[in-house]
């Protein structure tokens, strides 16, 4: 059932695409306008499946589920770490606008996740690396 639902689905956006390739060559510019609405359109459809059957197999399987969470929850724990490491000043930016303390606090704080993260994947990646080797 699904499985045809999402057949004709596809069909009915594909010759819609097709249909508004037509009106842009035909030198109707709403068209270009048409298939941006429709790759929308289409990305959206995916995100949604591919959120729900994710959610669904997660939750369908506890271990998953679990690892899921302790993956989430050491996220947060190292974000926390890093807002409370970072350093927030008000800062005048170019446009005469005050940048505040804490959006300060918070862009330090992701510049420092980030590169937490990308020391924790190299460690990661050598790790393994090495051990495979063995």
């Amino acid at each position: 059932m699904n499985y045809n639902i999402l057949k004709y689905t596809a069909l009915g956006l594909s010759l819609l695409g097709i249909f508004f390739v037509l009106l842009i060559l035909s030198d109707y510019l709403f068209g270009i306008d048409m298939i941006l609405y429709n790759a929308y359109l289409i990305l959206f459809i995916i995100i949604v499946s591919v959120l729900y059957f994710g959610i669904k197999n997660m939750i369908g399987n506890k271990s998953s589920l679990m690892n899921t969470l302790k993956g989430i929850g050491s996220f947060l724990v190292l974000f926390i770490v890093c807002f409370l490491i970072a350093s927030g000043e008000e800062t005048l930016m170019r446009e005469g606008k005050i940048l505040s303390a804490t959006s300060s606090k918070f862009i330090g704080a992701s510049l420092i996740m980030f590169y937490s993260l990308i020391i924790i994947a190299s460690i990661a990646m050598l790790f393994f690396g090495f051990k495979n080797r063995k």
